[in-house]
């Protein structure tokens, strides 16, 4: 029997500006059917089409259960809430631990795959007014994934994910943040990297650099923005 989970909201958005920068984090609440392409939901806009969006970053989920944690680390007066993360789906019982790369999931007509971490970025940090949040997020890996749209097709808040494959070498998202981002060089793990065959090929063109020069690729502009920069 498929296993299934019951969305808690679907979100999409203009770009717009705001928080000083231009973006199209700030989505709302939609209850109607849409039709989900290979690039995204019908009416989704993203302002940054280099580093976000595309066909293997069409879905962006985060777990609500997120959000209090968030609140006690910070600022209780701060209305931490979805989808203040910029998502697209938000759910209550699918975390990194769970979530594994490369999962299928039927979602009414539609079949997503997982593709990779969602990558934190400054944009979070301006959205939140928290410095460091991009940085924390990584650091303890709850950063939410994305999917690639294996399937187009309508889809609604009130279609459950229903899982209908995973990898019989599949890792969690968990266990892909702790390696991408807490053990970046180690070889061992970038091999494990490497053989899942469906993270994105953004990823894969990292792992494939560093494991042949040894080094890891900067972090700071997308951690921090331009004043993070050296």
């Amino acid at each position: 029997m498929m296993k299934v989970h019951y969305l808690k909201n679907v979100y999409r958005g203009k770009v717009t500006q705001c928080y000083g920068l231009k973006t199209g984090m700030n989505k709302v609440r939609t209850e109607e059917s849409l039709y989900l392409s290979l690039e995204g939901l019908e009416g989704d806009q993203c302002a940054d089409q280099r580093h976000h969006g595309g066909s293997e970053r069409a879905l962006h989920q985060y777990p609500l259960e997120h959000y209090s944690f968030w609140r006690k680390k910070y600022h209780e007066d701060i209305d931490w809430q979805a989808p203040g993360m910029g998502e697209n789906l938000s759910s209550e019982g699918m975390t990194e631990n769970t979530v594994c790369l490369g999962d299928r999931y039927q979602w009414g007509d539609a079949i997503i795959e997982v593709s990779q971490p969602r990558s934190p970025c400054y944009k979070l940090n301006k959205r939140w007014g928290v410095d460091t949040l991009s940085v924390d997020m990584q650091d303890i890996s709850r950063c939410g994934w994305l999917y690639r749209v294996i399937q187009p097709g309508m889809v609604s808040v009130s279609e459950p994910l229903a899982l209908i494959s995973r990898a019989s070498n599949s890792m969690t998202i968990r266990e892909v943040c702790e390696a991408f981002f807490g053990d970046p060089l180690n070889k061992e793990k970038l091999l494990q990297l490497r053989q899942q065959r469906a993270l994105s090929d953004a990823w894969i063109d990292k792992v494939m650099q560093r494991t042949e020069t040894n080094t890891v690729e900067n972090w700071q502009f997308r951690l921090l923005g331009p004043s993070g920069e050296n």
